[in-house]
């Protein structure tokens, strides 16, 4: 492992133990809402704040933009950082959540991380040296015929929910087993992982998409072009698949992948 990749598998192992310890203690994570269905704990600050903290104290003068603290999206290194994403799951003991971490060089991924500390799962890529679970070669799913395919299809308030039903009654009516879970850089990661085929979402923010796509392209994969000029700051669609499906879920949902 790189010295980078060190670093980073530091940094994502340290913020999930942080939460992994919030979710189990006896008083559960109390929460907010910031706007609708869009909750907030007192873990999702902590967390955030240790991964600024270690950045600072492993690559000092780096920028660091994170979800909640927020940042500037300029800097010739910029850390993009979701330290709880999948916090409707983590406030309702739900153990499916994760922290997500991605390193942007000159306006391109150069590394990512997602850590599941429920399952100690970490998910890990370096642009050109490839994606890896836990240590072991990621490679995305060779299935090809979308009617045996597993597609998860995130849902946002920011869009309209007849843009989600449209998008979950294509992808039913061609034949995929549809499902969400809550957390669009787990749902990504599982993508790079080969455990689903498809990862679609109408409107994601880039805290969520930093750690997790680059695990797809190294594993194989395909993902459209979320770094538009704004996807940093403004969001963008998204949409992942193995390269088997790269041409039907094109067609699916309407996004081209590169």
């Amino acid at each position: 492992m790189t010295e980078l990749m060190t670093a980073i598998a530091e940094i994502v192992r340290a913020g999930g133990t942080t939460m992994r310890q919030a979710f189990t203690a006896p008083d559960k994570p109390a929460y907010s809402m910031k706007g609708r269905q869009d909750y907030l704990t007192a873990t999702d600050g902590a967390v955030e704040q240790l991964v600024r903290d270690a950045i600072e104290r492993h690559f000092p003068g780096d920028a660091v933009l994170g979800e909640e603290g927020g940042g500037s999206v300029d800097g010739t290194r910029l850390w993009i950082v979701d330290p709880v994403d999948g916090t409707a799951n983590f406030a309702r003991q739900i153990p499916h959540y994760c922290i997500s971490l991605g390193l942007m060089v000159d306006g391109r991924l150069e590394a990512g991380a997602i850590y599941e500390p429920n399952q100690d799962e970490l998910f890990m890529a370096q642009r050109g040296k490839g994606a890896w679970l836990n240590g072991e070669r990621m490679q995305v799913s060779g299935v090809s015929d979308i009617k045996l395919s597993t597609v998860e299809i995130g849902w946002s308030p920011r869009i309209p929910v007849q843009t989600y039903v449209d998008m979950v009654g294509r992808a039913a009516h061609a034949g995929c087993s549809v499902r969400r879970a809550g957390s669009g850089a787990l749902g990504l990661a599982y993508v790079a992982a080969g455990r689903i085929e498809a990862y679609a979402e109408a409107h994601i923010n880039s805290w969520d998409v930093a750690g997790s796509l680059l695990l797809i392209t190294e594993a194989g994969g395909h993902v459209s072009d979320f770094w538009t000029p704004g996807g940093i700051a403004n969001g963008n669609p998204i949409l992942a698949s193995n390269a088997a499906l790269k041409s039907s879920m094109q067609d699916l949902f309407g996004t081209p992948l590169i």
